[in-house]
C-alpha cells in the first residue's frame, strides 16, 4: 500500500514536549528561560524544534498569559516618512532604542501625524501591544495623545506636553536656552529681530504671528522659544522691535520662504533667531541665494545643534537629543511602581558660530 503523502502536522509546544518526553515548561524555558536547563537539555530541544519547524512558543499566547507585550510604543508627532528625515528626531530615536536594547524591549512606532480624528487615533492606540508609552513632542490638543492617557499605561513625555497627568518628563528649559541666544545677539548690538518658527498649533497657518497666536500656540517647545526671545527684548528696552513668521511645514524649504517674508515685512531685521536648525539652514541658503551678506548684514541662528548647523559653523543652542531617548527610555523601563512622576531637566549649550555678529553700522 502506498504511503501517505498528507504532510506531515506542524510540531505544537505539546507535541515536540512529548516526543522528547519532557514536561511542555521544560520546551517553553528553552526559549524564554534558558538558564533554567543544563546547555545540553536546551540544545536537544532546539534541534528537534528545528527538525520539526516549531518556531517558538507564541508570542500573542505568551502576553496574553504574561499581561506584557514587551515593546514600548513610541507617539511621534509627525507621519514617519517625515520622522525618519528629521535629524532631531533620529537622535532622539537612536537614544530611545538603545535603552530598549539594553532592556531586551521592542518598539513600535506611533505617528501621531496632523489631520487625524479622534476615532482613527483612539483605534491605533487602542490596538497597540505594548507596555507603555513615549511621547515625543506631540501637541496637547492631540487626539493620539487623548488616546494613550486612556489606555493608563506608564508614560513619558519628551519636551512636550508638559502638564500631562501621572506622566514623567525629560525635556530642556526651552525659554532660558532660547533667551541665551536672544541676549547674545542683544549684547552684539541687535534691536530689531525676526523669529521663524515652526507650527503653533494643529491647523495649517503660514505667515506672520499675531498675538493672539501667540498666546495661545498648542505646542510648548515653541511658545517657550518665543517667550525667551520676548523676555530679553523686555529687559533690553522699548527700542526694539520683533517679527515672528510661522511655517507648519518643518523643512529647508519652509525656513527660506519664512526668512524671504520676514524681511519683506521688516526690512530692517539685522537677526533672525529660528527655533530650529532646520529653518536656520533654510534661511542660511536663503540669504546665501539673495547675496545676503551673513553675518555681516544678517545674522542668523538656529536651535538644535544638528551635525549639519555645526558642520557650516550656525550659531545655534546644542540639546543632547540622542540622551533624551535613552533617558526616556530609561525612565520607562525602570520597572518603578512608585506611581510619582519624575522629571528629568538636560542641559543645553550655546554656541557662538560663525554666522552671528554685530549688525552693520546704521
Amino acid at each position: 500500500m502506498p504511503r501517505s503523502r498528507q504532510p506531515r502536522r506542524p510540531a505544537t509546544l505539546a507535541s515536540l514536549a512529548a516526543e522528547l518526553k519532557v514536561s511542555r515548561t521544560t520546551v517553553s524555558n528553552a526559549y524564554n528561560r534558558p538558564d533554567q536547563l543544563s546547555a545540553e537539555l536546551r540544545e536537544r530541544v532546539l534541534l528537534a524544534a528545528k527538525r520539526r519547524g516549531y518556531p517558538g512558543p507564541d508570542p500573542v499566547a505568551r502576553s496574553l498569559r504574561t499581561r506584557r507585550a514587551g515593546a514600548v510604543g513610541l507617539l511621534l508627532t509627525e507621519a514617519l516618512s517625515y520622522s525618519f528625515r528629521d535629524p532631531g528626531a533620529m537622535s532622539f530615536l537612536a537614544g530611545l532604542t538603545e535603552s530598549c536594547e539594553a532592556a531586551g524591549q521592542g518598539l513600535l512606532l506611533i505617528p501621531a501625524g496632523p489631520g487625524r480624528g479622534d476615532v482613527d487615533a483612539a483605534a491605533v492606540v487602542q490596538q497597540a501591544a505594548v507596555d507603555g508609552f513615549v511621547v515625543y513632542s506631540v501637541a496637547d490638543d492631540d487626539p493620539y495623545l487623548a488616546a494613550v492617557q486612556e489606555r493608563r499605561l506608564p508614560t513619558v513625555i519628551c519636551d512636550q506636553p508638559r502638564e500631562m497627568s501621572g506622566a514623567s518628563l525629560v525635556g530642556i528649559d526651552d525659554r532660558g536656552a532660547m533667551r541665551t541666544v536672544a541676549d547674545h545677539l542683544l549684547a552684539l548690538g541687535h534691536r530689531r529681530i525676526g523669529v521663524l518658527c515652526m507650527r503653533l498649533g494643529r491647523d495649517a497657518a503660514d505667515g506672520v504671528v499675531d498675538g493672539t497666536r501667540l498666546r495661545a500656540p498648542n505646542f510648548h517647545v515653541q511658545r517657550e522659544r518665543i517667550a525667551g526671545v520676548q523676555d530679553a527684548l523686555a529687559d533690553a528696552g522699548p527700542a526694539t522691535s520683533l517679527t515672528v513668521v510661522e511655517r507648519y511645514e518643518h523643512t529647508a524649504d519652509a525656513g527660506r520662504s519664512a526668512a524671504e517674508e520676514a524681511l519683506t515685512v521688516d526690512p530692517g531685521i539685522t537677526a533672525l533667531v529660528c527655533t530650529t536648525d532646520v529653518l536656520a539652514l533654510g534661511a542660511l541658503d536663503w540669504a546665501h541665494e539673495s547675496g545676503i551678506d551673513v553675518p555681516g548684514r544678517l545674522s542668523i541662528t538656529g536651535f538644535d545643534g544638528i551635525d549639519e548647523a555645526m558642520r557650516v559653523g550656525l550659531t545655534t543652542v546644542r540639546q543632547p537629543q540622542e540622551d533624551k531617548g535613552r533617558r526616556a527610555g530609561a525612565l520607562l523601563l525602570s520597572g518603578s511602581d512608585s506611581g510619582v512622576p519624575t522629571a528629568v531637566m538636560l542641559d543645553t549649550e550655546l554656541v557662538r558660530g560663525r554666522t552671528s555678529a554685530a549688525p552693520p553700522e546704521p
